[in-house]
């Protein structure tokens, strides 16, 4: 028997939000199913971890820390 496999999908979307420039802005999402590749870009860039991009992920909910928000980050 084969069992076709779930998608994930979103629980939770992101919401736009304001900040002060110069802090740190926090953005999540719930996802339907524990674990699951989360990617974040900007337009068509991939994000990669560094001193300005934090990624976290626990469970459900997938985290992007921008830390030093510019202008430019939006």
């Amino acid at each position: 028997i084969c069992v076709p496999a779930v998608p994930v999908l979103f629980k939770q979307a992101l919401e736009s939000t304001d900040q002060e420039e110069g802090k740190s802005v926090s953005l999540r999402c719930e996802l339907t199913k524990a674990d699951a590749t989360v990617v974040w870009k900007k337009g068509e860039a991939t994000l990669q971890a560094s001193a300005k991009y934090e990624m976290k992920q626990k469970g459900t909910v997938a985290e992007l820390v921008i830390h030093n928000a510019e202008p430019e980050d939006a």
